[in-house]
Formats: C-alpha cells, sequence, structure tokens
C-alpha cells in the first residue's frame, strides 16, 4: 500500500534512522525522507536498512505518511550498476518515492522502479520553470528548489508549471555555503566528498591569515581574539513566514536535519505541522476539527488568471531585480523609487539592473515577462508559544534563508557553535493512572525537585509541569532525593496523562553553545 499525494501543504521531516522515521510521524509528518545505506547524501547517520525501509513504511502508511529516499549522490562510472541493483530493491520495500539529483539516475529509475514517484533533488539547481517543466517531461512528480530562490522566483515558478508537479522547499535547519548543496571544499581538503554524504563542513571552520615569514603566528581575518568563521551561514527558520510562502506555491515544506536527534525531530515537526494546521483554519481551507470547508489551493495569480500581471507589484517584486546580484547600491532603495526620482549615479533602473546581471547590455533582451504576485490576504498569526519553539533545539543563529531578498541568510564569523538553552532530562516509559496519576521515564540529565520541565506532546502545546517534592523513585521503586544518573529508569507523580516515548526537557541554567 502507498499513499496517494497529498492535496494540501506537506509537512516533510527527516530522519537519520528508523527511530527518527517512527518519531516525525508520531508528531504529525506527513512525509519523512530518509537515507538507505549507500547513495545518500547524509553518511554521518546510521540510515536505514532494506529492513527498515520496510518497516518504517508500513508504520508510516499505517498512519497516513509517506516515506522517500534520497539517491541523491553524483555517483561515478564504477557505481552506476550498484546504483541500478539498490533502486531494484528499494522499489519492493514499500517506500513512496525517490529523490534524486542525476539525470542518468533519474532514467535508471524510471525502469527498474516505474511505480515510485521521482523527486528531483536540491542538488539539480532548479531555478526556473523551464527547468522544472523539463524534470516533469521526463517522469518527475516533485522538484525541490535551489536553496537559492527567493519568494518571487517560487511565485514564478509556481505559475508556469502544471499544478500536478509539486514544488518542495526548505523552510527549516542548516544552510549550505555552496550553490544547491554542490561543493568540492570538503573533498578539497579532506578528501571526503561533500557530494557522496562525506561533508566535514570545513566551511564551518575557523579561519585566520598566516603571513609567508612569520609562520606558526595566526592573525585573525575579523577582528575578533578567535579568528573568523569565514563561511558559516546561519540556520533556516521560516516558522513565522510559512503563510508566504504556501501562498506562493510551495507544496512541501521540508525540515532539514537528517543528523539531528529524535527530540529535534520531534519538536520541530510538531511545530512546523502545528503552523500549517494554523494555516489551514485561518485561511478556511479547515475547520479546528481538521474537517475540510474549502478545497485547498494556493494564491498565486497565474497567466491564464484574468488579473495577471495587473496591479500585481509588491515588495518582493520590486527587490526581484536584485535577487541574485546582493544588495542594492548604497544610497539607494529600490523598495520606494519610481520613474521620476534622481537616480544617485544617473542610471535607469533597467540600466542598473542590467550592469548588475550582464557584463554587456546587448545581452539584455526586452521581453514582456510579468513576474507572478499573490492574490493578497491577511498574515496568518501564529501563536506566542509556537513560535518559541524553534528556540528550544540547538541552532545557530537564525535567518530566513534566501526568500525575502531584502533580508538575505549571512555568516556567523565570530563562531561555529550552537545556542542551547534547553536541553531533554528525559524521556517517558509509560505512564499510569495508579496513585493519582506516574509516569516512568528513561534518564537524559538531572531532574530535581521543583523543576520546572515540559512535556513535549504531539500535536499539542507542550504540558508545562513542576516537579514534585516528593515522590521520585529508581527502578526498584526505592524513593530518591533526585533523578541523576542518566540512562537509568526513575519514576515520578503525574496527574497528567502522556504519551509513550515523550521527550521532557528543561531550560538550562546557562545557555551553552553546543550541540545535542
Amino acid at each position: 500500500m502507498r499513499i496517494p499525494t497529498r492535496k494540501k501543504p506537506e509537512v516533510l521531516s527527516p530522519a537519520g534512522n528508523l527511530r527518527g522515521l517512527k518519531t516525525a510521524v508520531d508528531y504529525g509528518a506527513d512525509a519523512v525522507y530518509c537515507g538507505g545505506k549507500a547513495f545518500g547524501m547524509r553518511s554521518a547517520p546510521k540510515n536505514l536498512s532494506l529492513e527498515d525501509f520496510e518497516e518504517g513504511s508500513r508504520y508510516a502508511h499505517e498512519r497516513g505518511a509517506r516515506v522517500y529516499v534520497t539517491c541523491n549522490v553524483l555517483p561515478r562510472n564504477n557505481e552506476i550498476e550498484a546504483m541500478r541493483e539498490y533502486i531494484g530493491q528499494l522499489k519492493d520495500t514499500g517506500v513512496d518515492a525517490l529523490i534524486v539529483s542525476d539525470i542518468g539516475v533519474m532514467m535508471m529509475a524510471r525502469q527498474v522502479a516505474p511505480n515510485l514517484e521521482l523527486h528531483v533533488s536540491t542538488q539539480a539547481g532548479v531555478t526556473n520553470y523551464q527547468a522544472a517543466n523539463a524534470f516533469y517531461e521526463l517522469g518527475a512528480r516533485r522538484v525541490v528548489l535551489a536553496r537559492e530562490m527567493d519568494l518571487q522566483a517560487v511565485r514564478d515558478i509556481r505559475a508556469n508549471i502544471p499544478d500536478d508537479l509539486d514544488i518542495e522547499c526548505f523552510v527549516h535547519g542548516a544552510m549550505c555555503m555552496a550553490f544547491s548543496g554542490r561543493c568540492l571544499f570538503s573533498n578539497y581538503l579532506t578528501g571526503r566528498d561533500g557530494n557522496h554524504g562525506e561533508c566535514a563542513q570545513p566551511c564551518r571552520w575557523k579561519y585566520s591569515i598566516v603571513e609567508e615569514k612569520r609562520p606558526g603566528q595566526y592573525f585573525p581575518i575579523e577582528q575578533t581574539e578567535n579568528g573568523a568563521y569565514l563561511f558559516n551561514s546561519q540556520d533556516m527558520n521560516m516558522l513565522g513566514h510559512l503563510d508566504d510562502l504556501i501562498d506562493s506555491g510551495a507544496t512541501s515544506l521540508k525540515i532539514e536535519g537528517r543528523a539531528k536527534s529524535a527530540y529535534y525531530i520531534a519538536a520541530m515537526t510538531n511545530a512546523y505541522k502545528t503552523a500549517v494546521n494554523e494555516y489551514m483554519i485561518q485561511r478556511g481551507f479547515e475547520d479546528a476539527d481538521g474537517n475540510i470547508l474549502l478545497p485547498f489551493h494556493d494564491r498565486v495569480i497565474r497567466p491564464s488568471d484574468p488579473d495577471y500581471g495587473q496591479g500585481t507589484e509588491d515588495q518582493v517584486m520590486r527587490n526581484a531585480d536584485v535577487a541574485f546580484a546582493g544588495v542594492a547600491d548604497e544610497g539607494y532603495d529600490r523598495a520606494v523609487a519610481t520613474s521620476d526620482a534622481p537616480e544617485p549615479d544617473g542610471m535607469s533602473s533597467h540600466a542598473r539592473s542590467t550592469r548588475r546581471k550582464s557584463n554587456t547590455a546587448v545581452e539584455q533582451i526586452e521581453t514582456d515577462w510579468k513576474h507572478a504576485a499573490v492574490r493578497p490576504a491577511p498574515h496568518v498569526e501564529l501563536p506566542e508559544w509556537l513560535l518559541e519553539e524553534t528556540d528550544k533545539v540547538a541552532h545557530r543563529d537564525y535567518s530566513t534563508g534566501f526568500y525575502y531578498p531584502e533580508h538575505k541568510v549571512t555568516q556567523n564569523t565570530d563562531r561555529s557553535a550552537y545556542f542551547r538553552s534547553w536541553l531533554v532530562v528525559g524521556e517517558v516509559l509509560s505512564w499510569s493512572a495508579d496513585e493519582g496519576g506516574r509516569v516512568t521515564l528513561m534518564s537524559r540529565n538531572k531532574i530535581e525537585p521543583g523543576q520546572q520541565v515540559e512535556f513535549l506532546l504531539p500535536g499539542e502545546r507542550p504540558l508545562a509541569f513542576t516537579v514534585p517534592e516528593d515522590g521520585l523513585r529508581d527502578a526498584d521503586g526505592t524513593p530518591v532525593p533526585a533523578i541523576n544518573n542518566p540512562a537509568h529508569v526513575f519514576s515520578m507523580p503525574c496527574p497528567h496523562q502522556v504519551p509513550i516515548n515523550a521527550a521532557i526537557r528543561s531550560r538550562t541554567k546557562k545557555p551553552t553553545l553546543k550541540a545535542e
């Protein structure tokens, strides 16, 4: 059994192993993407065996979710036949789609596994509707857009491709400094090929200058005490802007992080799924119980619509010409300029745009091209507790990626570490109504009486809870003053019923710069 494509926005979550897959599904993922033991773009996670894919697909399908497998390495000649055999094995595991980047692998998959959907990876660098349509004609049913796309580019692609071609966009997680993830930096410096899932992430290393005649003396490139992290990009966080992206035609919302913990997967899946539900309610597509009121549709104005190109200019459109060329020149605000406004350097807006995009004006051919816009709608308001969820996982400084040209992603030049102000202190093993309610947990960090903790619950606001002054016991039922042995079983009074595997988290006493 395979689950058909959704007719409304999809929350797509990562998984580095079978537990991560099940966690994503439990916390509301509509689909999960994961890699096998070979040919995926992440080699650090344990990844899934063929048996894991079978079990994971059954688990997901029973709960209405789908499973996608990454086969998106750039294969070498001696890997082609092994790739063919691997795809042949995957087709019988029950997975729903293959994510590919190489056109040869795509054609191979059509031959070997014709029943599997084909999704074109972000590594294919799809930046325009012509490329998207070409992949569609070759059999793709989804394109994962290059991360360098702004909202206007998403709209323009959506307006000029078939409605049954999905657009997948990244919404959360680490950003790669290379175009669409294609990079030889790691391979060159360490021999670990980033295009085969072995990236050493040298873009996040600390760099200093060494002068030829002063060996051993390191000079920071930025004026900091510890050197500079030249290529260390910010993480993406689009939780508060999902309405803009969905309105602009994104079909699937992709959370990055196959190397992340089960807690990260649970927290971010739950946050983005809750945000999509809020979108569906506030846009009038569903009621609070999830009942369909109207068929879902994006708000992109297509060329076939009577009002296409009429009075559709907006802030994103006004910034479209500088999306690939950095910010506007100093002293010139394109967003407020008019045709009668004086130019700081005497050039017209068209000439300025031409100068940015080409070395010769003759290459700029006038066309009747019009940008696609979206029909206006009120901003979808998310509750404050939901917006705070992204700060309760380890993360770097956040940005909105490249979606807004006026606020593009930058790099942290003074550090590469993660912020962590919350940590997981336990995991629920069971809950019993006995003695007024009691939760049994596996400890991860110290829990003591009076401590404020939260239970992360699927589809709900986290449950705030104060650890009781008495009633803490070890696995043998012996009273203990505090839970202070990691990886041991304990129990404590808890009148609220909580689900198995729910994470228990607590604010750190002192925020750290450390990964989970």
